[in-house]
């Protein structure tokens, strides 16, 4: 899949619209990209809790981790799931609350420049294949359309929170990430 971005919406992915999300600050520029990873239950794959999470609609009695991060409004902009297939919560122009207590280059509230993506997996296990395709195909259409987010300025959650988040985790190929994403593209990046 090739996908594009116009006014914001990567064309040719699903779409559920998060409330989790508010206006950008004037004039601020989008130059950041921030991986996450995520699975409800913790471990557990290919159900709709990701989507009832980051819309307000987690079922608490549906499991008890999810008592724990009911009181939680988050969201990031897209979510990859394990088979590939790309669902995108909030519109790339708006800030998505992803990211949290966070700092880049020394630029604190991340969410306020950046845009997340939820890769469905966990901090210690391996993506597939089909996941990382995916992100290179996203993170492609995202630059294209935020020209300021550089190679360089790609990153995990745990580098712009450390000590207080850990994803993407080990189970992330950044090598094999950095590599397919610098073959995709067909205009000038950083070097890796």
């Amino acid at each position: 899949m090739t996908y594009s971005v116009h006014q914001g919406l990567l064309r040719d992915a699903g779409f559920c619209a998060s409330p989790n999300c508010d206006a950008r600050p004037e004039g601020m520029s989008v130059d950041l990209l921030v991986i996450h990873c995520i699975s409800l239950p913790p471990g557990q794959y290919g159900g709709n809790e990701i989507e009832a999470f980051f819309t307000n609609q987690l079922d608490i009695n549906a499991h008890a981790y999810f008592a724990e991060i009911c009181h939680l409004q988050v969201s990031s902009h897209v979510l990859i799931r394990r088979c590939g297939g790309v669902l995108q919560f909030v519109n790339f122009n708006d800030r998505a609350w992803h990211a949290g207590e966070s700092i880049f280059e020394g630029r604190p509230r991340c969410n306020d420049f950046s845009i997340g993506i939820e890769l469905e997996g966990t901090d210690s296990t391996t993506f597939t294949d089909a996941q990382y395709r995916g992100l290179v195909e996203v993170t492609t259409a995202i630059q294209r359309a935020y020209p300021a987010i550089t190679d360089s300025r790609i990153t995990g959650h745990a580098q712009i929170a450390p000590g207080r988040k850990t994803d993407p985790g080990s189970g992330f190929d950044w090598k094999h990430y950095r590599t397919t994403l610098k073959q995709a593209n067909v205009f000038p990046q950083d070097t890796l």
